[in-house]
């Protein structure tokens, strides 16, 4: 497989000279991880205390990772994106919430991005979170198969409804959803629910997808499993193939409670969960649909080998790769320089709202061994190439 992730130069031609600078400064602060836990703390306190910082992170860390305040304001960036043939996935990314009419407001601003989506081919998938639409613990409770109250119930049947609603909507003008993965003791619930909607609107396609956290041990039987319903009973299975993005949180909870850890022992072994969920995946494209989320370099190599070793075409639509925007943009727009179907997950929402959302990605990219070393490297690349280096 020819090696295509190190071109710099399809990689970043969109970003300015300014751009790729801001991108660095942001990088090699991420890289130092006390230096996150810092800003972390120094930002959280700003935003409460009301301090005037929204300015400066909007012109630094949220305009890097976000596309803007409102779905609006993420025109330019998706048209932009779109030039290159890279695609938009619109993510209303305010969360912790815990009222009923922050459930609503996240309901309506989904379908707002449904009709979004519908009227744009640069992008052609809708998302939301579970907790978007409802409370944690209603989730946590119900996967623990605890009776709920009659109050508990009516606001289940509350946050079954917001998820038809969206399902309905998104199937009846065939625009994909994404359903993101949380925490393992709250996504049994979620999950239910999820292949309840797959059951009543996966009927012709995959227009549903649940998500698939593969640093959990379980996920490969659980697909596998849902596979042999989907078979009896008739449905389509779309599925978003992620590592997950709760693990330090997942052993914690697991040690201090006392039951085995969800978590694959090690990054190895997460990473073969990965490449054999894609694999299955791969060898069951008549019914399944996925959508390969990840940053790993070899795993992507992987699916296209796969692709091709399957003779699929580069561009069929029951493939997708995605990335988050203002990361490895060395694998979006080389995959989609070569024809590959690519979409960058774009968040958005109010400054304030948004900073959770931020300050995980920071996190993150903090943890993961060599991500952040990676993106330094093709940035200094670049900045090299345009000097003429």
């Amino acid at each position: 497989m020819e090696k295509i992730f190190d071109n710099t130069q399809v990689a970043f031609a969109l970003k300015s000279d300014t751009e790729l600078d801001r991108a660095y400064f942001l990088f090699k602060m991420i890289d130092n991880q006390p230096l996150v836990r810092i800003g972390t703390a120094v930002t959280n306190f700003a935003l409460k205390a009301n301090l005037p910082v929204e300015g400066l992170i909007r012109a630094t860390v949220f305009d890097h990772f976000c596309g803007g305040v409102n779905e609006v304001d993420c025109l330019s960036v998706v048209d932009n994106m779109y030039t290159k043939g890279v695609s938009s996935v619109l993510d209303y990314s305010v969360e912790g919430k815990e009222e009923e009419e922050q459930f609503d407001a996240a309901l309506e601003m989904t379908l707002k991005t449904i009709e979004f989506a519908k009227e744009r081919l640069a992008i052609p998938f809708a998302v939301f979170k579970p907790t978007g639409f409802g409370r944690f613990e209603l989730y946590e409770k119900l996967g623990e198969k605890q009776t709920l109250t009659t109050e508990e119930q009516a606001e289940w049947n509350r946050v079954v409804a917001r998820f038809d609603l969206v399902c309905k909507d998104a199937h009846s003008k065939n625009v994909a959803l994404l359903i993101d993965g949380e925490e393992s003791w709250m996504q049994d619930a979620a999950d239910d629910l999820v292949t309840d909607m797959m059951r009543k609107y996966n009927k012709e396609k995959a227009i549903v997808f649940n998500t698939l956290q593969m640093y959990r041990w379980d996920r490969l039987d659980y697909l596998k499993k849902l596979h042999e319903q989907a078979k009896k009973e008739g449905f389509f299975i779309g599925m978003k193939l992620v590592r997950g993005a709760y693990m330090e949180k997942e052993i914690v909870r697991a040690n201090e409670k006392g039951y085995t850890s969800p978590i694959c022992s090690s990054k190895e072994d997460t990473d073969e969960n990965y490449n054999a969920a894609v694999r299955y995946m791969v060898e069951h494209l008549d019914s399944m649909s996925v959508f390969a989320g990840t940053h790993n370099e070899s795993s992507t190599y992987n699916l296209m080998e796969l692709m091709q070793d399957n003779g699929i075409k580069t561009n069929d639509d029951r493939i997708w790769f995605g990335q988050l925007y203002g990361m490895s943009d060395n694998i979006s727009y080389n995959l989609a320089a070569h024809g590959y179907n690519v979409a960058k997950y774009l968040p958005f929402g109010p400054v304030k709202d948004v900073m959770p959302y931020l300050i995980r990605r920071a996190e993150e990219n903090t943890s993961v061994a060599g991500q952040t070393s990676r993106e330094l490297s093709m940035i200094k690349a670049e900045r090299n190439r345009r000097k003429g280096k």
